[in-house]
């Protein structure tokens, strides 16, 4: 089983959850969540946890994401991007210096109204499928916060632009709102995802890529594949243990262990969250030191059926 973090690079076209269907059959293996939608004429980076790493989404989930967005002028839609129904048309008088503030303006911390079109639940329903069947309820307003706003084509009616925001903006509902300001309405004409956290585009691969990759690095048989990152690489500063083998049976159980100060080479001092191996080096989890005593905080390892038996301390 492949367990940790991909970067795909998502072309049009593709839902997110069409991303999880391909590499499923890609890895062979069904435990596999991306961690941030992208609209389907959207493209760019989603982060895909696989295997244990799946117990990471909810981390990933936040954190700032970075795009690079196409705004149309004098167009509103239902979806609030060129690929809904028409709903306004409108004269584009507006100059480039009148565009540049309208959208700059929009730039910290403010509240935003979630679009109609997301996967978003209300009263356990999917605002997509109300607005689906020509619905629209009330939504409560978010804050969002939008950073480092950069122009960087603005020929009215089309405006490119990047930002950098935090979790749970909508790009399409910045274009609108911005096109609302200016008086003439707006739509999102085309989006890329340059940024999720510390991923960047230029780490990401096509599905097709990640097929090609995995088939040559199973040719030479390697015991892990290049493009995937292990799950203890997102947990860094923190001090690593290696437990002999006598304490095997209470980390693949997911107990608590006592090892006394010194017992083996290079063992941590001081008290803390520490990443604990077994002794044949695979990554049990994140445990926390408190003297001689280490205790499970978050255990990455899925014990086989017979090892769960209460383990002794040590």
């Amino acid at each position: 089983m492949v367990n940790g973090v991909i970067v795909v690079r998502k072309e049009k076209g593709m839902t997110s959850f069409d991303v999880v269907a391909r590499l499923r059959r890609i890895f062979g293996q069904k435990k596999i969540g991306h961690t941030g939608t992208l609209d389907p004429d959207a493209e760019g980076v989603l982060v895909v946890c696989i295997g244990k790493a799946t117990k990471l989404v909810d981390d990933l989930s936040d954190g700032t994401k970075t795009y690079e967005a196409e705004l149309l002028l004098g167009r509103v839609t239902d979806t609030q991007d060129i690929s809904g129904t028409v709903l306004e048309e409108h004269e584009v008088r507006v100059g480039r210096e009148e565009v540049r503030e309208a959208l700059l303006s929009f730039g910290g911390k403010q509240y935003q109204v979630p679009p109609m079109y997301s996967a978003i639940k209300i009263g356990g329903k999917k605002l997509v499928d109300l607005a689906r069947k020509g619905k629209v309820v009330d939504r409560t307003p978010r804050e969002v916060e939008f950073t480092d706003i950069v122009i960087l084509a603005n020929e009215p009616p089309s405006v490119r632009f990047r930002v950098t925001c935090s979790k749970g903006a909508y790009i399409r509902t910045l274009c609108e709102d911005v096109g609302r300001k200016l008086g003439c309405g707006g739509c999102m004409a085309s989006l890329l995802r340059t940024r999720v956290r510390q991923f960047d585009l230029s780490e990401a691969r096509t599905l097709a890529e990640i097929a090609r990759l995995k088939a040559f690095e199973d040719a030479e048989g390697r015991a892990e594949y290049s493009f995937v990152y292990p799950i203890q690489n997102f947990f860094p500063g923190r001090p690593s243990l290696t437990v002999p083998s006598g304490i095997d049976k209470a980390v693949y159980n997911g107990n608590k262990f006592y090892l006394k100060e010194g017992r083996i080479p290079d063992m941590p001092t001081e008290d803390g969250e520490v990443l604990v191996y077994s002794s044949s080096g695979e990554f049990i989890g994140v445990y926390g030191k408190c003297g001689e005593k280490y205790s499970p905080l978050r255990i990455f390892y899925s014990p086989p059926p017979r090892m769960n038996e209460e383990a002794p301390w040590k």
